[in-house]
């Protein structure tokens, strides 16, 4: 870490975020609560996406989940066998919750997330950048905009009591936060909100969160977004993709059309993807021949496979961003995300 402080944040959820977890139902919630630390399983590319990130000068990993305290040990385990570095660690205490009759506290992630998020970034004089990490199975992405807009100042304190009171947080939980809100530093500080698409949610749901937030099928393409941020270099890139590959879940030509899609969808700009393959096969010069392995491609198909990608496209015109993007309304996003909720526990109820 920098002697003068992070440089850069990087918050991390968990479960559907970077471990496969399944929690729709009570018997999942059991499995997952009696997996060890080798039973459980990260995303491809995940577990070298998160090294990469905290081998940064000034990089500070943060973990902020729903997952229950009592899984503390288990997932710090975990995390450690994945040979993973966290500065801060942050799990919810559901014990508490059931021996206080909170039972809605259970599930409820914007009254638990909210605050801790709020209360991590009041430690920071200097504003550091962030990058947030979330997922779609739950409300990752309300609670992570609401959070940028916050620190931003764009959403006003007494906005943030409504917010609260529509997403059921009980009373201590709306004084906890209104506090966290108060004293936290203020600024245009959150670079990227970047949702997994653990549950395959369609991307233009998203469109309306703005550029900011990007929704991503897989951790490669996470990796692009953050070369495009100046986060990751190639060859981090490079390693990203080989840890997929390796996984046996991913084929270079499936790596190659996440590529594109990103482009297509307007998250990633041609010119970044061309300078991307163009600094690939510069590595692939002056890389040491112990950096390639037998079953993996060369670095000089990867390089031709993304750029034969970029070319396919024959200079189609990404999707298009409106003039103007309308201030989220985060009341409607808590009504509408708690509706979904509902649905979803009434489907899983008539299986």
């Amino acid at each position: 870490m920098s002697p003068s402080g992070p440089r850069h944040v990087f918050r991390w959820d968990l479960d559907k975020t970077y471990l496969r977890t399944d929690f729709d139902s009570f018997g999942d919630l059991i499995k997952s609560a009696i997996e060890t630390a080798a039973d459980k399983k990260a995303y491809p590319g995940a577990t070298a996406l998160m090294r990469a990130l905290r081998a940064g000068d000034g990089h500070r990993v943060c973990i902020i989940s729903g997952s229950p305290s009592q899984m503390r040990t288990v997932l710090a385990a975990k995390l450690a066998l994945d040979g993973v570095e966290f500065d801060e660690f942050v799990l919810k205490n559901n014990l508490k919750n059931i021996l206080r009759g909170r039972f809605r506290a259970l599930r409820a992630q914007i009254p638990y997330k909210l605050p801790a998020l709020l209360e991590s970034r009041a430690g920071f004089a200097p504003a550091p950048g962030e990058t947030l990490f979330g997922d779609d199975a739950e409300a990752d992405a309300i609670i992570y905009c609401l959070y940028a807009d916050l620190v931003a100042g764009v959403v006003p304190m007494n906005d943030l009591e409504r917010i609260l009171l529509a997403a059921r947080a009980y009373p201590d939980e709306v004084e906890r936060t209104m506090a966290a809100a108060e004293r936290v530093p203020r600024g245009d500080v959150v670079r990227r909100v970047i949702i997994h698409l653990d549950r395959r949610s369609p991307t233009a749901g998203f469109r309306r969160f703005g550029p900011r937030l990007v929704p991503v099928y897989n951790y490669f393409q996470a990796a692009l977004v953050l070369y495009a941020d100046g986060l990751l270099d190639a060859r981090q890139v490079l390693f990203i993709a080989f840890e997929m590959i390796d996984s046996k879940q991913y084929q270079l030509p499936i790596l190659a059309n996440s590529l594109q899609d990103l482009i297509r969808r307007n998250r990633l700009a041609q010119p970044t993807a061309v300078k991307l393959a163009d600094e690939l096969r510069e590595v692939a010069r002056t890389a040491p021949d112990t950096v390639n392995r037998p079953d993996l491609p060369p670095f000089e198909d990867v390089a031709r496979a993304f750029t034969d990608r970029v070319r396919e496209l024959k200079g189609a015109p990404p999707l298009p961003w409106p003039e103007t993007i309308a201030p989220l309304d985060y009341v409607a996003l808590v009504d509408e995300e708690h509706e979904s909720r509902r649905d979803r526990r009434k489907r899983g109820a008539g299986t």
